[in-house]
């Protein structure tokens, strides 16, 4: 079994099938499970057992090696580990009761505690050791007198020069920084964490989280006897090694030895315990949604905890646990900010987030809104509504991403509303309308666990999604065989089963490939087919001609290959399917994700665990704010704008408000806005006027940034409301000083369709609001008369205008913190697995979409002969506005590279560590040279979110003509070794 023994004891009484039995635990007859541990018979039943080695979280297995927790059972000879030992009909057990397990367990304390450093002295006066200590009265200063041992040498480490995928080196800090050296036994080489050996109690709690619950396989145990020490691969420093900064071995540490660097003073002393209160939240990056724990101290996050969430299971990445001091970055804005007269807009190209700003002058609330909103309605007065667009966030929460919409359509009175979805994973949900009549995943990434057979493509997990990789890999070394399709290699290939590396671009060929042999040989599920689908025809007329042989040459990948797979998929009783932008971000992202589709319909692998189509969402909340209707052919639920019935019940729920552009009569527009590329057209058309941006940096993340950012500039009037003045804002005419995620309440919705609770743990610095606050005072100076106390109110509004929303609200997520939709009564878990008897469309049934290869928009040739892809990488997130002004995050990969095969490097006559310059059609960057044995030959790749290397400025804005997604992962370009000229 996958995870920890009381990860299944948590869920057994759920099982009908199990009964439970009594035992006496200290002359008292307690109930027990089957399965269940006397450690967690006794936790129950309200008693303390100490413990040292054994986690009582998910994915952690008992050890018994500290031997703390021994208790005595009737009838045997020796003690028993009570986190080991299963509990048993009628046995009789002695824990508190029993002398003998007393005077072990004070013997273990205190044999410990002779080789640990003074607790004034300790990494971590709090720990789990000190703290059993204290239960069991045990006095370190007469262990150490009885105990007069010296521990071996501790190594001391510094930080080395950098190997690639290793830390960067840091220098000294006279301010009182983070250290950089390492002093008396401290390994400080790793911008995040502080190693402290001599506290180390050799629990090998550390090790089990790397190796079996992150699944990182960094650190280990080395040595034998009183020698044995934890160490590191590649290096004894913990900065110089393979680490990812998950910091699961920080939390798991019982001691201290791993600690936060944030609470390790400048003499290696710390208290984990020093935080004045705990505020229990969600992360603000990916969409896995993990629910965190923030400790906070002076208004501020001293540090971070993962908690056992249905996403997470107490798990984050170096994001959620690190990425958080961004808030209190010195370029935060905390007043309101307007343009200065005669200041043309456009960036500052040599920008100091530190440096104070010119361009603008500061304004207090009433004036800001007023030229805010008073230059959008004057727009709108003199041509149109259609003149006015907005575009919103995933970043913020689902109450923000109600009003913001809400806004457009009733007070702007258009549907020129969009957000980030339509750059990351539009195609997706245009396909899975289309085929399955719904935008959301049928099924969670935990039932990976389930599978037999999983197809990764498309993406990168452990670097866009490191926490869904986790169970990933539980998955693979529990027997789940993985199939990886994917031009570039990644961290994932060392637990596949099979991997095919194709030529970039063939998608839609490799696929066709599989579902011909899939028919051919007549794989399919011909029930499944007959009851639940339509179409099935035409979809084997369509890749009838389409054989592995046919296609190998131009997919790159061997028939027998491509065979192999589309066999192990279609054979396997349980499969599942995850992509990402990799397969969204091409003009042919919707025929690529209609492929996916028609694989899980031909063999019958949706709507059963261990089966279903799962598009991993990017950002925090982009599933949400889908939902709630930051789309512009749609309204909350994906309900067509179009639809008189639809606009009808919306126009009720909130007031007739609004007047079309179409000059109808109708409140809501029926006619379908623009998106987020199209509206850049319609500005440089003259069409689009004004803008309200919320928390998007389109002159960042759109492609082709010369277009977006001329766009931009053009403006006649444009509002940004964000935490920086990021790109974008520095094109503004007025900009709005918001609220970041750990300053605000609301819910979010992951990539699993769980809708979560955030709650506010910091105060707002200076004049900075709530996103909707400031949402609703726009609304008030349009004329609409919100009246919003909480977003709670925001949120019971929500509930009247979408059904998913039945049965989840706000007083529920305050007690459970996540609820999955659909959940079909009061007080169900909700759905997991959807779609099990029939699909959300007209006929119950989803439909095959057959897809033909087209080439990509732009092919490569003798003047631009390389294939350039961008996309995330596991430090930074989206465009940097919040993870570059994270100090940890930011020491972890300060600057902009361009990650190249060994041949490519060798053909440009390039060395790792020195510069190349990429040139498109559409301009150049140069940048920073990296070695990844995971690029193919003729091709780079390039995180998008450096400003001073904008790799958006080099990428083709050719859409997809369904999802209206540009063509993110495909330009061709040209590589050449940087002149010492272009050197800066």
């Amino acid at each position: 079994m996958t995870g920890s023994r009381n990860a299944f004891v948590s869920h057994v009484a759920e099982d009908s099938t199990l009964e439970s039995f009594t035992l006496t635990l200290d002359g008292v007859e307690v109930s027990a499970w089957p399965g269940e541990t006397l450690w967690q018979v006794a936790k129950r039943a309200g008693e303390t057992i100490p413990h040292l080695c054994f986690k009582d979280a998910s994915g952690y297995r008992a050890d018994g090696n500290c031997r703390a927790c021994m208790v005595e059972i009737e009838g045997e000879r020796v003690l028993a580990a009570s986190c080991l030992r299963e509990a048993r009909p009628e046995m009789v057990v002695r824990s508190q009761s029993s002398e003998r397990a007393r005077v072990a367990r004070e013997g273990v304390l205190e044999l410990l505690l002779s080789d640990q450093p003074p607790r004034d002295d300790s990494p971590d006066r709090a720990s789990q050791l000190w703290q059993m200590a204290d239960h069991l009265a045990v006095d370190a200063t007469r262990a150490r007198a009885r105990y007069p041992r010296r521990r071996p040498d501790v190594v001391r480490h510094a930080p080395g020069a950098r190997l690639p995928g290793q830390c960067p080196p840091i220098a000294d800090d006279a301010s009182g920084g983070r250290r950089a050296s390492a002093t008396a036994g401290h390994d400080t080489s790793h911008p995040a964490m502080t190693v402290n050996l001599d506290a180390c109690i050799h629990c090998t709690l550390c090790v089990r989280a790397c190796r079996e619950v992150q699944v990182n396989d960094v650190i280990g145990m080395a040595h034998r006897g009183a020698a044995s020490k934890v160490v590191f691969d590649l290096d004894d420093a913990m900065g110089q090694s393979s680490c990812v900064g998950c910091g699961e071995c920080v939390q798991a540490c019982p001691t201290g030895a791993l600690s936060p660097t944030s609470l390790i003073d400048a003499q290696g002393r710390g208290n984990s315990d020093s935080a004045e209160r705990k505020v229990d939240s969600v992360c603000p990056y990916c969409g896995v949604g993990c629910q965190l724990t923030y400790h906070v101290k002076d208004d501020a996050i001293l540090y971070v905890e993962g908690r056992d969430g249905p996403a997470n299971q107490g798990r984050l990445c170096v994001k959620g646990r690190f990425g958080f001091d961004y808030g209190r970055h010195p370029s935060r804005l905390t007043r309101p900010l307007v343009r200065r007269e005669g200041v043309p807009k456009g960036m500052d190209e040599g920008f100091d987030p530190a440096r104070p700003l010119t361009h603008f002058r500061e304004a207090d609330w009433d004036e800001a809104l007023t030229l805010a909103a008073g230059g959008l309605t004057r727009l709108k007065a003199d041509h149109g509504p259609r003149a006015l667009a907005g575009f919103g966030s995933a970043k913020c929460s689902n109450e923000e991403a109600w009003l913001f919409q809400k806004l457009v359509r009733t007070g702007f009175g258009s549907n020129n509303v969009d957000h980030c979805t339509r750059l990351c994973h539009a195609s997706s949900v245009a396909a899975l309308m289309e085929c399955i009549g719904s935008g959301a995943v049928t099924a969670s990434f935990m039932q990976a666990l389930n599978a037999d057979v999983v197809i990764l493509t498309g993406c990168n997990p452990a670097v866009n999604h490191p926490v869904a990789a986790t169970f990933f890999k539980q998955a693979a070394k529990g027997g789940t065989r993985f199939i990886i399709i994917d031009p570039r290699g990644q961290a994932m290939g060392a637990y596949a089963h099979r991997v095919l590396r194709f030529t970039p671009g063939a998608d839609v060929s490799l696929f066709n490939a599989m579902l011909n042999v899939i028919i051919d040989e007549q794989l399919f599920d011909e029930a499944y087919i007959r009851e639940h689908t339509e179409g099935f025809e035409r979809l084997k007329a369509s890749v009838r001609d389409q054989t592995p042989e046919s296609v190998a040459m131009a997919c790159g990948v061997p028939a027998d290959e491509i065979r192999a797979a589309a066999r192990e998929y279609a054979n396997a009783e349980r499969a599942m399917i995850f992509w990402g932008m990799g397969i969204s971000q091409h003009t042919h992202g919707t025929d690529n994700a209609r492929c996916l589709i028609s694989l899980a319909l031909a063999c019958g692998h949706t709507g059963r665990p261990g089966t279903g189509l799962h598009p991993l969402r990017g950002q925090n909340n982009v599933q949400g704010a889908s939902d709630a209707g930051l789309i512009p052919m749609v309204l909350p639920d994906y309900q067509p704008v179009s639809d008189a019935q639809v606009r009808a019940s919306f126009e009720e729920l909130w007031g007739n408000a609004g007047t079309s552009s179409d000059g109808s009569g109708d409140a809501l527009d029926p006619e379908p806005g623009l998106t987020v590329v199209e509206i850049m057209d319609a500005i440089h058309a003259g069409t689009i006027r004004g803008m309200y941006i919320l928390g998007e940096n389109p002159a960042m993340s759109d492609p082709d940034l010369t277009h977006a950012r001329g766009a931009l500039a053009s403006l006649e009037h444009l509002v940004v409301q964000d935490l920086f003045v990021t790109e974008t804002a520095q094109f503004a005419d007025v900009i709005l000083p918001a609220s970041s995620w750990p300053e605000k309440d609301g819910t979010v919705t992951n990539t699993n369709r769980q809708v979560q609770l955030g709650r506010q743990a910091l105060p707002l610095p200076g004049d900075a609001r709530p996103d909707w606050w400031i949402i609703q005072e726009m609304a008030r100076r349009f004329g609409l008369d919100w009246d919003y106390g909480h977003p709670r109110e925001v949120y019971a509004e929500m509930q009247k205008g979408m059904a998913s929303l039945n049965h989840i609200d706000w007083e529920r997520l305050e007690r459970e913190g996540a609820v999955t939709y659909p959940c079909l009564a009061e007080g169900a878990p909700g759905e997991d697995v959807v779609f099990s008897e029939a699909f959300p469309t007209a006929s119950g049934k989803a439909r095959f979409s057959p897809a033909l290869p087209l080439p990509p928009d732009e092919p490569i040739d003798r003047d631009y002969p390389t294939v350039l892809s961008t996309g995330r990488q596991l430090e930074h997130w989206h465009t940097g506005s919040m993870t570059r002004r994270a100090q940890v995050l930011d020491d972890l990969e300060p600057e902009a590279v361009a990650s190249l095969s060994a041949g490519e490097l060798t053909r440009l006559g390039v060395h790792p560590g020195e510069r190349v310059t990429i040139t498109t059609r559409r301009g150049a960057i140069t940048l920073v040279a990296r070695l990844d044995d995971g690029m193919p030959d003729g091709m780079v790749f390039v995180p998008f979110c450096y400003v001073e290397a904008a790799v958006n400025l080099l990428t083709n804005p050719a859409l997809d003509p369904y999802g209206k997604i540009p063509e993110f992962k495909y330009a061709a370009c040209r590589l050449s070794r940087a002149e010492p000229a272009q050197v800066t």
